[in-house]
């Protein structure tokens, strides 16, 4: 998922928070804290991708030198 789509999917997880909130719909409120979760963790698994990625990189240079 892209950081532009994680983005959009933690506010509009944050509008069904707030919705279900101000109008008493436990169901949305809950959806859009899901939603927030699912961004939060896809962001957090893309970053660990990129780390691991960086080290190989870094590993292969250091292995080519």
């Amino acid at each position: 998922m892209s950081d532009m789509s994680n983005k959009a999917k933690d506010v509009t997880g944050k509008l069904k928070e707030k919705a279900g909130d101000v109008t008493g719909n436990d169901r949305l409120k809950g959806e859009g804290q899901g939603d927030q979760m699912e961004a939060k963790a896809t962001q957090a698994a893309d970053k660990a991708k990129g780390a691991a990625k960086g080290a190989a990189d870094r590993a292969k240079g250091m292995m080519n030198r």
